[in-house]
């Protein structure tokens, strides 16, 4: 584009609160530095202006979240912050937004950036997938000055994201004022978590020329999260249990800046930023075990055939039972990103170069189990547990599990007191693991455009992007002492906690970690669950701009090629001696030899994106392009192995995956009208559709010889596993929205979004073909008001029916519609001190989820015919900040 002061200047400057006020000052001659100082919005309307402004006037299309000022999003949480934004569904993950789903899209198809560029991003918990979504929960939104999300693609986007991209910006030190500062105390507390208190702060000096400046920001949160619901698997004589999650959390976040201009033209910066998150947790269930007595089941499925109406009116101590589990984990997750970055902008061209890298680590450090039941260790039916015999309360009452969400009546007393547990306890000696996981990419791009005085086409940019990303699972099983040492069962817990609507001991995290280790005589690698991911991204592009009076766009060619690796132990059915020092159960069959499999492919990625002022302030947009999202890790692993020796004839199976899987691919396009009036007002609508190709599915063969004999069944007899892409979907939706103001400080925001999304229901073990964690129908409606001392916003944000899929354990079922109204009130009490208070989910909606998948798919009983198998109460939050700005 020719270097000119344009609209488009004007709105990036106030979308990120002066972040390009140096360049505009440059291409309009270099204004009066004073000028530079005068714009500073603040505010929920100024926000919304500066939203509607970087949408107006990109070339793609683009919605934002901008900051109503230093340290203040819109929201408390990153991830429902981006969940106001059309076309956009958050995934709640205990109790916070971690998944960002675009138009109906899988998360994993968002590609999120920080300032442009990849997050390392692992998880904290071992129970979840691995995959390529970034957890938005490491993000303090203090840090945050805004977020754009592309919905359409273009040259110079790194590739990744079919559903889009999602950049979020930090601030720099050269757009803040000098000697900027915000200092920030909140503290909260939910109807059923304990307190939570958090602290940050930012400071930006500049000197006097403006052409050096620091940043410093920073975050420090914790708090006490509790999960209370019913989960109902019914895979363990008709188990139904009624739990509680307790978790210590701790978040922590620093970032560092520095930003030079040491001659004119030439700009350098260095961004750090630190991010952790300390999860440490227990989870806590009273299995109540309703098939035990068959002849107490009032009413079955006759789908799925499970009890649906259970009443038990007596208890009989010598046939029922009672189990008491508490699980611990020491859980923690980090990110760690380095950036180097430069550019010189000269007579009608301009050069950038980025470089750093990024890595995570996180996971489950330790695991223990401590568990209690009305029976002996030695039981003879296998009742028994590490512990003695626990007088557990017997259940009478009702299970009614005839709606989406499981009740339960008790009648009589379910309350757990430490009478009801043995004095001494010791931990389960099978149930000690761990399995960090470590994320890592180092990268380097550069970029160059040339202005061009060609007639309509006003610049042609170009790069080269390279990466080197390795993904790293791993697992360990702690070795149990021969000789275990107990420990007074008083020590382990802590107090007491809800569970059921009864109380019951609550687990002391650390105690119950601490008497675990202390019977572990060390621990070993756990060869089946070791895997190494590498890929080697390389990336070129070229696009040109193009504007006249009324049209404005770009159009380009991305090029992309990856070669991918996988690394893993084989598998050749050797039994390990048990006097080896790395001998454990899990690695019977597994060698200690390491294999590799590597393949390559490339792609063309073409796109247009085009904007035509059909007045001054209707904009008619289209936009097509192909995008890429690579495939999950999860699918890219070797090889999982089930049923070696564990005396079960019927489930010997391989689970075989691949690097050689080919990316999934999307043509997309997108047609859009908007509308603009006043100061951020705007009606918008938009149509988009995706064909996608290469889902991965599975192949599946029976009865095959691979070389390796079962010695619990002296078989070479296998069922295998093979995941291939395969098949196509489809996404077709609208969205609709709209922002006014009134004028008299009141304002609204509303938007729906429509999307109909359709997969191949072969890629997915329940048969349905859904999109992962998409809503057909989702809806945001926001009022506000604004004057200089005080503002107040209600918002409510709703979304239909969406599937959820975890693989192991969890397994897939559909989550209930579900809405939340929040509440934002805040007090000028002086022009430097400000009074907030947050409260979420007022209406506390709970999170219901059932089984729906086809009755004819291979998945256990309650996960089909609407059984509800987990429900979690919902929680209503508050939280009262007082925050000051010099």
């Amino acid at each position: 584009m020719k270097v000119k002061q344009t609209p488009i200047a004007a709105a990036v400057s106030l979308a990120l609160l002066g972040a390009a006020f140096a360049a505009q000052a440059e291409e309009a001659q270099a204004p009066a530095p004073a000028q530079l100082d005068q714009v500073v919005i603040t505010g929920i309307r100024a926000s919304l202006q500066t939203s509607a402004t970087i949408k107006k006037n990109a070339t793609a299309i683009v919605d934002a979240v901008s900051a109503e000022d230093v340290g203040k999003l819109p929201d408390s949480d990153v991830g429902q912050a981006l969940g106001r934004i059309p076309g956009i569904s958050v995934g709640r993950d205990f109790g916070v937004g971690a998944s960002v789903s675009i138009r109906g899209t899988d998360p994993q198809m968002t590609y999120t950036t920080l300032n442009g560029q990849t997050v390392a991003s692992t998880g904290w918990y071992d129970q979840k997938d691995v995959d390529r979504s970034f957890n938005y929960s490491l993000l303090p939104p203090e840090l945050i000055g805004g977020m754009e999300v592309y919905k359409s693609s273009q040259a110079d986007l790194t590739e990744g994201g079919i559903g889009g991209t999602v950049i979020v910006k930090t601030r720099k030190p050269l757009d803040q004022p000098a000697g900027t500062a915000f200092v920030s105390v909140k503290m909260g507390k939910g109807s059923i978590s304990g307190a939570d208190r958090e602290a940050s702060g930012l400071y930006s000096w500049r000197n006097e020329a403006k052409t050096f400046g620091v940043l410093v920001a920073g975050t420090v949160e914790k708090g006490n999260y509790i999960r209370r619901g019913i989960e109902a698997d019914n895979r363990w004589n008709g188990d139904v249990e009624p739990t509680v999650f307790v978790q210590d959390r701790k978040r922590q976040a620093a970032n560092i800046t520095l930003q030079a201009r040491p001659v004119q033209g030439l700009e350098l910066g260095l961004n750090y930023l630190h991010l952790n998150y300390d999860a440490n947790n227990s989870n806590t269930s009273q299995y109540i075990f309703s098939g035990e007595d068959p002849q107490d089941c009032k009413q079955t499925n006759p789908v799925n055939g499970l009890c649906t109406l259970h009443t038990r009116t007596t208890a009989d101590p010598t046939s029922e039972h009672v189990f008491f589990q508490n699980w611990v984990r020491r859980a923690s997750m980090s990110s760690d990103s380095l950036v180097l970055d430069g550019s010189f902008h000269g007579e009608g061209f301009k050069v950038s170069a980025v470089g750093g890298s990024t890595k995570a680590k996180g996971g489950t450090d330790q695991t223990a189990n401590f568990a209690y039941v009305n029976a002996p260790p030695t039981d003879p039916n296998g009742w028994g547990t590490a512990n003695a015999y626990a007088p557990l309360p017997l259940w009478t009452g009702t299970i009614d599990a005839t709606g989406q969400q499981l009740k339960l009546y008790p009648s009589s007393n379910q309350s757990v007191t430490m009478s009801n547990l043995p004095g001494q306890s010791q931990s389960e000696s099978w149930a000690n693991g761990r399995g960090p996981n470590q994320d890592k990419e180092d990268f380097l791009q550069l970029d160059a455009s040339i202005d061009l005085d060609g007639g309509m086409l006003t610049a042609f940019k170009f790069g080269l992007r390279g990466t080197n990303h390795s993904f790293t699972k791993s697992g360990q099983v702690g070795l149990y002492a021969a000789a275990p040492k107990t420990v007074g069962t008083p020590t382990l817990f802590d107090g007491s906690v809800q569970l059921g609507g009864w109380n019951v001991p609550k687990p002391n995290i650390g105690a119950m970690l601490a008497a675990a280790s202390g019977n572990l005589t060390g621990w070993v690698d756990d060869r089946s669950a070791y895997g190494l991911l590498n890929e080697k991204n390389q990336a070129a592009y070229g696009m040109f701009e193009f504007e006249t009076p009324q049209l404005r766009g770009n159009f380009g060619l991305r090029y992309v090629h990856t070669k991918a690796s996988a690394t893993g132990y084989v598998f050749d059915g050797t039994l390990w001696p048990t006097t080896d020092p790395q001998y454990t159960a899990n690695n019977d069959g597994w060698s200690k030899s390491l294999t590799t499999q590597s393949a390559s492919y490339g792609k063309f990625l073409p796109s247009l994106n085009i904007a035509y002022d059909l007045q001054k302030d209707l904009i008619l947009r289209f936009a097509a392009a192909q995008a890429m999202t690579r495939p999950n890790f999860a699918n890219m692993f070797l090889a999982q192995v089930v049923g070696f020796n564990d005396k079960n004839t019927q489930n010997d199976a391989f689970n075989y995956g691949t690097p050689a899987l080919k990316p999934q691919t999307s043509n997309q396009f997108d047609l859009g009208l908007e509308y603009y009036y006043g100061r951020g007002n705007l009606v918008s609508a938009a149509l988009f559709y995706k064909k996608i190709d290469n889902f991965i599915t599975t192949t599946t063969q029976y009865h095959q010889k691979i070389g390796v004999v079962s010695p619990d069944t002296g078989l070479d007899d296998w069922s295998l596993y093979r995941y291939i892409n395969a098949g196509g979907g489809s996404i077709k939706g609208l969205e609709l929205q709209a922002n006014h103001g009134f004028g008299n400080g009141f304002g609204t925001q509303a938007n729906y979004t429509f999307s109909n999304a359709t997969a191949p229901s072969s890629s997915y073990e329940d048969q349905l073909n859904m999109f992962t964690l998409s809503s057909r129908h989702n809806a945001n409606l926001v009022g506000y008001y604004e004057d200089s001392n005080y503002t107040a916003r209600l918002a409510y944000s709703w979304r239909s029916k969406y599937m959820v899929r975890e693989s192991g354990w969890y397994g897939d079922r559909m989550h209930a519609p579900y809405g939340s109204l929040d509440l934002s009130l805040g007090w000028n009490i002086t022009k430097q001190l400000r009074l907030s208070f947050d409260a979420t989910n007022l209406l506390k909606r709970d999170d219901i989820q059932y089984g729906a998948a086809d009755p004819a798919s291979s998945v256990r009983p309650s996960l089909k015919a609407g059984f509800p198998i987990w429900s979690y109460e919902g929680e209503r939050t508050y939280r009262l900040g007082l925050s000051a700005k010099f």
